[in-house]
C-alpha cells in the first residue's frame, strides 16, 4: 500500500522487513489481506449536449433534478444515442466511486455489494459500468436484476445550465439475503451513504443496508457512512442524528450536509458536534479546504509541529499529530482536530465537483485499513500497543485525503484512473529527503 507525503513506501509497512521491536510471531510471516466493503446504489452517470425542444418534449424542467420512470428514460437513452449527443457514460454512485478509487489508490480490494442487470448488451449503460469500475473491486457478489440498473442524465443546454434526469431502475432492489455475513465480518470497514434509505415504500434496499450495518456491529467491523446530499438530510436531520449515534462510527460530510445535520454554519463547529455522535468527522469545506476531527487517548496526544490554526476552538489543531481511536477504546478521551488548506491552492480550473469527497473519503479509507492491515500481520509492531483506528496522525490523513479531492477536481471523471505519483512533480526535492 503506498501513500504520499514524506514517508517512502519501501519504509512505510515494514512486513517483510523485521520491526526491531517485533517478536517472533507465526502471524507475522503469513501475509493476511485487508479489504473494504460497501453498498451502493448502482448507477451510471450520462452526460449529453441537448437543447430545450428535447426537454419540452421528455416534460423535464430546465435546471432542475427530477425522477423519470423506466420506459422515459429509456426513450431518453436510445434518442441521444441514435443522434449522437452523449458526450460521457462513466460508472457512477457515491460508494462505487468511494470503492474504486480506494483500489486505485490502494492496489488492492474492495468489495461492492449491489445489483447488476443479468442481460448486458456491450456498449450499454451496465457494460460501461463494469468498464469504468476497477479491476481490483470485487463484483462478484453483486445481485442479478431482470430491468436495469440506475441511470443519471445530465443534460446540458446551450447556455451550460444543466438539467438531471434520474431513472433509478432496480438499483433499489438488493435483498438482505444477498448480504453475504462472511463478507462484512472480514472486513476492515463498511461503507454506506445516507441515498440508501431515501426509497420507495416496499423496495429491499434499506433493509439489506441495516442487515449489513447489524453484522458490521456483530463483528466489530466500523461502519462508515456518507452524507450523500444535504437533501436527504433536511427531511429530518434529527433521525439522522440517533442514528449516527446508534449506528456509525466514521461519517464523511461537506459544509452544507454538516450545517443541515447540527444546525451550524462553521465547518469546525458542526465537526466537533458531530463527535457527540461518532468517533471520526471527515469534512470537506470547498475553497476553505478539508477539516478532521476525532478521539484519542489524552496520554498518547502528540503535539504538532505546525502553526497554531485560530478558529471557533482557538488552536484547535494543537494535538493533530495524534492518531485517531475509537472513543469506547479511550480511558480518557479528548478531542483532537485537523485541517488543511487545498493542495496547491486548488486547480486552476475546476473540472469536476462531484466525487471530491468521495476521493477524501478513499484516502482515509486506504489509511484506516492499512492501520487494520498492518496489525493483522505485524501483532506486535509498537504501532499497536494502543487500538488505533488509523495508521496515521490526523494531519497526514488530512494532506492524503486533500491530495486525492484536488486528483478527482482536476478530471472529469469523478474515478480515478491511476494511482498518485510517488514524487510530486511540483513539491521541491529536499521535501522528499526529509
Amino acid at each position: 500500500m503506498k501513500f504520499p507525503g514524506k514517508r517512502k513506501s519501501k519504509h512505510y509497512f515494514p512486513v517483510s522487513a523485521r520491526d526491531p521491536l517485533l517478536v517472533a510471531s507465526p502471524v507475522a510471516s503469513e501475509s493476511i489481506e485487508s479489504y473494504i466493503v460497501g453498498i451502493d446504489q448502482i448507477l451510471v452517470d450520462i452526460e449529453a449536449q441537448v437543447d430545450d425542444e428535447l426537454l419540452e418534449r421528455y416534460k423535464l424542467s430546465r435546471g432542475q433534478s427530477l425522477v423519470v420512470d423506466d420506459d422515459r428514460a429509456e426513450a431518453l437513452y436510445e434518442e441521444l444515442k441514435a443522434n449522437d449527443l452523449i458526450s460521457h457514460q462513466f460508472a457512477g454512485g457515491t460508494i462505487g466511486n468511494t470503492l474504486h478509487n480506494y483500489s486505485v489508490l490502494a492496489d488492492d480490494s474492495s468489495i461492492l455489494l449491489g445489483v447488476m442487470s443479468s442481460n448486458i448488451r456491450i456498449g450499454s449503460y451496465a457494460y460501461r459500468y463494469l468498464c469504468n469500475t476497477s479491476s481490483r473491486t470485487n463484483l462478484n457478489y453483486l445481485q442479478a436484476v431482470d430491468g436495469p440498473i440506475g441511470r443519471c442524465f445530465t443534460l446540458i443546454g446551450d447556455n451550460g445550465e444543466r438539467t438531471f434526469a434520474i431513472s433509478p431502475g432496480d438499483m433499489n432492489q438488493l435483498r438482505p439475503e444477498s448480504i453475504p455475513e462472511s463478507v462484512i465480518a472480514g472486513a476492515s470497514a463498511l461503507v454506506i451513504t445516507s441515498y440508501l434509505v431515501r426509497c420507495k415504500p416496499g423496495e429491499p434496499m434499506p433493509q439489506a443496508a441495516m442487515q449489513a450495518v447489524n453484522w458490521a456491529h456483530k463483528y466489530q467491523v466500523p461502519v462508515v457512512l456518507t452524507l450523500g446530499t444535504k437533501f436527504v438530510i433536511a427531511d429530518d436531520p434529527q433521525w439522522w442524528r440517533d442514528f449516527l449515534r446508534e449506528h456509525v462510527s466514521v461519517v464523511a460530510m461537506n459544509e452544507e450536509e454538516a450545517q443541515t445535520l447540527t444546525g451550524l454554519g462553521d465547518p469546525l463547529a458542526a465537526a466537533d458536534k458531530v463527535l457527540d455522535w461518532v468517533d471520526l468527522v471527515l469534512c470537506t469545506a470547498g475553497p476553505s479546504g478539508l477539516y478532521m476531527a476525532g478521539y484519542t487517548e489524552e496520554t498518547y496526544k502528540r503535539q504538532t509541529r505546525h502553526p497554531l490554526l485560530p478558529g471557533v476552538i482557538p488552536e484547535f489543531n494543537r494535538y493533530e499529530f495524534s492518531r485517531a481511536m475509537l472513543r469506547e477504546h479511550c480511558q480518557n478521551p479528548l478531542r483532537v482536530y485537523s485541517h488543511i488548506a487545498p493542495y496547491m491552492g486548488g486547480p486552476e480550473k475546476i473540472m469536476n465537483t462531484n466525487g471530491a469527497g468521495d476521493g477524501a473519503l478513499s484516502a482515509l479509507l486506504h489509511d484506516i485499513t492499512a492501520n487494520s492491515y498492518h496489525r493483522i500481520n505485524v501483532p506486535n509492531s509498537s504501532k499497536h500497543q494502543r487500538p488505533c483506528l488509523t495508521y496515521s496522525s490526523l494531519a497526514q490523513v488530512c494532506k492524503y485525503a486533500n491530495r486525492v479531492s484536488y486528483q478527482v477536481l482536476n478530471q472529469h471523471s469523478p474515478r480515478l484512473t491511476r494511482g498518485l505519483p510517488e514524487r510530486e512533480d511540483s513539491l521541491e526535492e529536499a521535501y522528499w529527503e526529509r
